[in-house]
């Protein structure tokens, strides 16, 4: 069926091409309405019953001799414009046709639409006509219950009326011995209800008890809520006391939530209670329709006694005397049946009491959802200030890591230290001319400074950081503690000890374990790593330890915690492994085939420290008993994850102790010891030429030129932070290695490596600040 909106338009085109002119050339326009018998004259012969007899027509093809058969061509599209006409007006009979059929349905339509308007009119009126019926029913229904009332009531009327003739004395006495009976049942029950009034007045003063309770409990909710405000406030002050606060807070609202669990179960107790209150006042009114039915069975023997009595009137004719005898156990009988009606009166009274106090209690569990509504909205507060303050924690310690990571790379992401050994009995530590070591006292050099006298010419140095001989193990450690924390926060730490053999780098790296003052930098590191690591599962994060220890020794490397390796020093003929050193695209360096292990206290890790201390080789030379032969390296691999934020770190802490620094001549050393010596300062040798080509930004580093350099190339660029101890001994025998030592630490301080510290200096002070 065509749309009637696109009829006119349409039946316009076809009655246009219709009415065109002729084509056969002679000038006579068509009527564009012929009739439909003239369909088969005009169009050939043709015609169309179907679409299919249309598809044909239009899938006919020119046919012709040649391509210069004009004529022909043209008769042919006479014929062919013939048949199209005549399809044009069978296609417009045939729309004429559908748009007869559409309207006779939008009549059939409308028509069947007022019939549906009718009939819901119909369906209205009726529906309001039984309404009123039913209205009407149900006024007639109320008259006639009054009506059954009335005759209920005449019935007892005419029953009292029936009472007055009674029977013979045996039935009367028989009678009034079994309404004793019933009295007496009725006494019972009344007790029985009595009973179970005090036990509801009882209930009724439990639950008000129960309430005042429940109103001290939410007093004291609020006055903690309160307090937990008050704390709240405080934590944002304050970080160390905001994360014990915050433990605290989650104990609270776990208490909180066992308080309230307990407030349920006391609502379920007091719902329980009101269930069974329900339950007695059911069994009240139970027993209150026994004693009317026991009434109603009463009046009946009552009535059947009168027949009884009437017939034996009848039969026996009594005398007046018997009569009045009669009459007086019926006045008796009434005032029985009265005090009964007086004992259900006060029960039906009771019975209503007893429901008040059921409203009543009803209204004490309602006042009792809404505290607990009322708790359960302070404890939601609660815990939205416990998300507030965490996500405070979580977003203070983002800002601490950025800030911590800023202070440190002011202070330059490469810093020197510079300690002094102690003073060992029996050393020579001052010359003909007083004191090798000395302090400036400037202010800008104090702490900073070291100066030393040789053949009567004073060297003056300045690094970040110099700690004198009184200087203890925990004043040096609280200087490199940022950066041991940096490590946790995810970054390539580096810390190693450089120095002359005897200058005290072991006993600053490992100390001793006991006394616990003596305690070296890599144990109190991994003290603070472990300490801090366990503080910060409270906020989310779990971490993963990973600890490896080897030594390069002559240039090759060896695994100190591998389970067979041997203590002595010439073992290296007897190992397999080749430990490879290789760096991945992320900057970790991994060395193959070297023991990794899963560490998860500080204890295990001193157990392998301890192991590894027994492996290490350690050798006797003229200027120290028990001489460093080989480079210690410790890493401690940190992986840390935030359940909550899944935020992800990944940190390296190297602790290095390298061998000492010291000349052929005054070491003496021959045989293994020569070829040691010349490792270990070929080695130390090329840790000097990676620094100063990274500090002068040349193309080629030669980081491959030792084992040592190759193993720390990633902590001595980019984020990295590193710092180096210098150790110096005192001596006055050990001037000349000490000043070599300085020398070499000052080259280093005076690069700049990875983001430049003095760069970001304030250029109107011309001195130097401290960077410790």
């Amino acid at each position: 069926m065509v749309c009637p909106a696109t009829n006119p338009r349409a039946r316009q085109m076809l009655s246009t091409v219709n009415a065109g002119p002729n084509p056969g050339g002679h000038g006579d326009h068509g009527t564009g309405a012929a009739p439909t018998s003239d369909g088969g004259s005009s169009g050939g012969g043709v015609e169309f019953a179907s679409r299919e007899d249309v598809e044909r027509v239009l899938g006919e093809k020119m046919k012709g001799k040649n391509k210069n058969d004009y004529k022909g061509k043209s008769e042919q599209m006479i014929e062919y414009i013939k048949k199209l006409r005549t399809c044009i007006r069978w296609f417009m009979e045939l729309e004429d046709g559908y748009l007869a059929e559409q309207e006779k349905l939008r009549s059939m339509l409308d028509s069947e639409e007022r019939r549906h308007v009718e009939i819901e009119v119909q369906m209205r009126a009726k529906f309001e006509e039984l309404n009123t019926i039913i209205q009407e029913l149900q006024r007639q229904h109320a008259s006639l219950q009054e009506t059954f009332r009335k005759e209920e009531a005449d019935k007892l009327a005419s029953i009292k009326s029936y009472e007055e003739e009674r029977e013979a004395r045996i039935a009367a006495e028989n009678l009034r011995a079994t309404l004793s009976e019933e009295l007496e049942k009725v006494n019972q029950e009344a007790r029985c209800l009595s009973d179970q009034l005090k036990m509801i007045q009882e209930t009724s003063k439990r639950l008000q008890e129960y309430n005042i309770s429940l109103q001290q409990y939410s007093s004291s909710l609020r006055a903690e809520a309160a307090k937990d405000g008050e704390t709240i406030s405080k934590l944002q002050k304050e970080k160390n006391a905001m994360m014990e606060t915050l433990t605290g807070l989650r104990d609270h609202v776990n208490s909180l939530k066992i308080q309230l669990d307990s407030s349920r179960s006391s609502q379920q107790e007091s719902i329980k209670q009101k269930e069974e209150l329900k339950k007695e006042v059911g069994c009240l009114r139970t027993e209150l329709q026994q004693v009317r039915d026991e009434r109603d069975h009463t009046s009946v023997q009552v009535q059947s006694l009168s027949v009884e009595l009437a017939n034996y009137k009848e039969i026996t004719g009594k005398s007046s005397k018997d009569l009045d005898s009669i009459r007086i156990k019926y006045s008796a009988l009434e005032d029985t049946c009265s005090s009964q009606r007086e004992q259900i009166y006060m029960l039906q009274h009771q019975l209503a009491a007893a429901n008040e106090k059921l409203k009543r209690a009803d209204l004490t569990a309602i006042e009792t959802m809404t505290e607990y509504e009322e708790q359960k909205k302070t404890v939601k507060d609660l815990q939205e200030h416990l998300a507030d303050a965490e996500f405070q924690i979580l977003e203070s310690e983002k800002l601490r890591k950025k800030l911590h990571n800023t202070i440190l790379e002011l202070k330059g992401n490469i810093r020197v230290f510079c300690r002094v050994r102690p003073i060992l009995p029996d050393s020579d530590c001052s010359g003909t001319e007083g004191p090798v070591v000395s302090y400036p006292a400037s202010v800008e050099s104090l702490g900073r400074g070291i100066d030393l006298m040789h053949h009567a010419q004073k060297y003056s140095f300045t690094f970040d950081k110099v700690f004198n001989h009184e200087a203890s193990q925990e004043d040096v450690f609280v200087e490199i503690s940022q950066l041991v924390q940096s490590a946790l926060d995810g970054y390539k730490v580096c810390i190693f000890a450089y120095g002359q053999t005897g200058s005290g780098k072991t006993f600053t790296m490992m100390g001793k374990p006991e006394p616990s003052e003596q305690k070296g930098l890599i144990p109190r590191s991994l003290e603070q790593i472990f300490q801090t690591s366990q503080s910060l599962q409270c906020q989310g994060w779990k971490y993963k330890m990973q600890a490896s220890m080897l030594e390069i020794y002559n240039e090759t490397i060896r695994d100190l915690l591998s389970p067979s390796r041997p203590g002595s020093l010439d073992a290296n003929t007897a190992l397999s492994k080749q430990y490879a050193i290789k760096h991945d695209s992320n900057g970790n360096t991994h060395v193959s085939d070297l023991t990794i292990v899963d560490v998860c206290s500080i204890k295990e890790v001193s157990f392998l420290l301890q192991q590894a201390a027994q492996s290490r080789s350690v050798g006797r030379t003229q200027m120290n008993e028990q001489s460093s032969r080989s480079h210690f390296v410790f890493t401690l691999r940190i992986s840390g994850v935030n359940e909550s934020t899944e935020q992800q770190v990944q940190g390296v802490l190297n602790l290095i102790d390298l061998a000492g620094s010291e000349r052929l001549a005054k070491s003496g050393s021959t045989g293994d010891r020569l070829k040691e010596t010349q490792a270990i300062n070929k080695s130390l040798s090329a840790l000097s030429d990676v620094i100063f080509s990274i500090a002068k930004k040349e193309d080629h580093v030669p980081f491959r030129n030792s084992k040592l350099t190759y193993l720390l190339q990633p902590c001595l660029g980019g984020d990295s932070k590193t710092l180096m101890f210098v150790n110096i001994s005192p001596e006055t025998s050990s001037v000349g290695e000490s000043i070599c030592s300085l020398r070499f630490a000052a080259r280093v301080n005076s690069c700049e490596i990875g983001i430049p510290r003095r760069q970001t200096q304030m250029r109107s002070s011309d001195s130097r600040l401290s960077y410790g």
